[in-house]
C-alpha cells in the first residue's frame, strides 16, 4: 500500500501496492495498412515480429556486440516502476496488514501484525521478476516468431511481479481512498471496483469513496463524491454499467489535484483507457512536483485489449461473444441473397483483436481485416480480387473490418502505389 505511485497491475484478488507493470504503450506496433484473408492469416503473421524490431529499433547496432546489454538496459528503463521512496527517501515502511487468512479485517493495531502468530506467506518480494516472453524462436520464420534482431537473438526481458508486499507505507488508518472509471463503459466496471473496495477494507483502508462520472467529479459542484464500503458494492458486480458513472474528459490536471488536496485523498483508483491513463500519469507527475504523499494506481480498462503486457483486459471476452451476435445476423443476411456481401465493423482503431477472435470464433467470416496486417484492395492479391473469388464460388461472402483497418494515414509511413483499378 503505497509503493506504487503509478501504473500496477490490479488482479481480481490483490491489491499490487508493491509493484505493477507500466501499460502505456500498445500491445501491437503500427507496422502498416491492414487487411488479409483468414486463410492467409497465419502466412503474412509470420513476419511482423522481425517487422516490429526494424520500425521499432531503428537506433539499435546489431554490429555491437553489446547490443543485448544496452537493449535491457533500455527496457528495464523504460519500464521501471515509480516508487514513494522516489520522493521520499525516509518513508518508513510498516508491516503489511494484508492477509487474505483473516475473516475480517484489521481494525485498530495496524502496524502489529496479524491476530494469530502463524506466519503467512503469500507477500511478493520487491525483486521478483516475470519473465515477458517464454519462447525462444530460433528463426524469423518460425510461426509467431517475435524478433528483436535478423538473427532472432534471445534477449531476456523481465518486468516487475504484481502482488501484495510485506511493507507498506501508507497507514490504514490515514488513508483516503477514491476510485475513477473514466472513458466509455465496459463489461465488467463494477465487479473491479467492488474488488478494489474489498481489498483496501481487507487491509483496513476505513475512507473509501467513489468520484462520479470520470473526472468531471473533481471540479463539478452539483457531484458529491459517493462513499463505498463492502456493503454498497456487495452485489453490483451483478449489474452493468458503472455504479460511479463515466464521463470523458474533465478539467485540468491542476484542479484535479488540488481537489485531491483539498478532499484529503492520498490513494486514487484510476479506471480507463489509454487517454485516461496519460491523464492519470500528468496526475501522478504534477503530484510529485508538489511533494504530495500520494498513490495513483491505474487499472487498465479497454475492450480493444491492446495494452502491453497483459493477456487480456477486462470486457475483452464479453466484446468478442456480442461480436458473433452481429456477425452471425450478416451471415444469415448475406447467404440469403443472391451474391449477397455482408460486412461487419467492429471497434478496434489500432488494433485488431475483437475483430479477430470475434472472427475465429464464430467461423463465419470469410475475410478478416485489421489495422495490424497490411492490405491492397486492388491487384491479384488484393481484397476484391479475392472477394470477388468467394461470390463465384460460394455464393455468398462476409467480411469483418476492424474500424482502423486501412487508414489513409499508414501510406505516409510507406511507400504507396496508385491502385489499379482493374480486377
Amino acid at each position: 500500500m503505497g509503493s506504487v505511485s503509478h501504473a500496477a497491475m490490479i488482479s481480481s484478488s490483490k491489491l499490487s501496492y508493491g509493484g505493477g507493470i507500466s501499460y502505456n504503450k500498445y500491445k501491437n506496433p503500427q507496422l502498416r495498412t491492414s487487411v488479409v484473408s483468414l486463410r492467409n492469416w497465419r502466412a503474412s503473421s509470420r513476419n511482423l515480429g522481425v517487422l516490429a524490431a526494424q520500425i521499432g529499433n531503428k537506433e539499435i547496432d546489431f554490429s555491437d556486440p553489446d547490443w543485448k546489454t544496452k537493449y535491457q538496459r533500455d527496457f528495464e528503463s523504460r519500464f521501471n516502476i515509480p516508487h514513494i521512496t522516489d520522493v521520499f527517501p525516509d518513508a518508513d515502511p510498516i508491516p503489511s496488514t494484508f492477509c487474505l487468512k483473516m475473516r475480517t479485517p484489521v481494525m485498530e493495531d495496524f502496524a502489529g501484525g496479524y491476530p494469530s502468530d502463524e506466519e503467512w506467506h503469500g507477500y511478493i518480494n520487491n525483486n521478483d521478476r516475470v519473465l515477458l516472453k517464454v519462447i525462444h524462436y530460433s528463426s524469423p520464420t518460425s510461426a509467431g516468431a517475435e524478433c528483436i534482431d535478423p538473427n532472432c537473438t534471445w534477449v531476456e526481458q523481465w518486468v516487475h511481479r504484481a502482488g501484495p508486499r510485506e511493507k507498506i507505507y501508507f497507514k490504514p488508518e490515514e488513508v483516503k481512498a477514491a476510485i475513477v472509471t473514466c472513458g466509455g463503459l465496459c463489461p465488467g466496471l463494477n465487479d473491479v471496483i467492488r474488488q478494489i473496495v474489498i481489498t483496501l477494507e481487507i487491509y483496513g483502508v476505513k475512507k473509501i469513496v467513489g468520484i462520479p462520472f470520470g473526472y468531471r467529479g473533481f471540479s463539478d459542484e452539483g457531484l458529491s463524491e459517493m462513499p463505498l464500503s463492502r456493503k454498497v458494492v456487495q452485489n453490483v458486480h451483478l449489474s452493468g454499467g458503472s455504479l460511479l458513472g463515466v464521463s470523458r474528459g474533465g478539467p485540468s490536471v491542476s484542479d484535479i489535484v488540488d481537489s485531491m488536496e483539498e478532499r484529503g485523498i492520498n490513494m486514487l483508483f484510476v479506471l480507463g483507457g489509454n487517454g485516461t491513463h496519460a491523464g492519470a500519469n500528468a496526475i501522478h507527475d504534477e503530484c510529485r512536483r508538489r511533494r504530495m504523499r500520494v498513490a495513483v494506481v491505474g487499472v487498465p480498462k479497454t475492450i480493444d485489449n491492446d495494452i502491453l503486457m497483459m493477456d487480456k483486459t477486462f470486457g475483452f471476452d464479453t466484446a468478442v461473444e456480442e461480436a458473433q451476435r452481429a456477425i452471425n445476423s450478416a451471415y444469415i443476411e448475406a447467404h440469403s441473397a443472391y451474391h449477397g456481401i455482408g460486412i461487419v465493423k467492429l471497434m478496434g482503431r489500432n488494433s485488431g483483436f475483437i475483430a479477430m477472435h470475434a472472427s475465429l470464433a464464430s467461423g463465419q467470416i470469410d475475410i478478416c481485416l485489421i489495422p495490424e496486417v497490411p492490405f491492397h484492395l486492388h491487384g491479384p492479391l488484393g481484397v476484391l480480387r479475392h472477394l470477388k473469388f468467394l461470390i463465384e464460388t460460394k455464393g455468398s461472402a462476409v467480411l469483418c473490418v476492424a474500424e482502423g483497418a486501412g487508414q489513409v494515414w499508414y501510406t505516409t509511413m510507406f511507400s504507396y502505389q496508385k491502385p489499379d483499378v482493374h480486377l
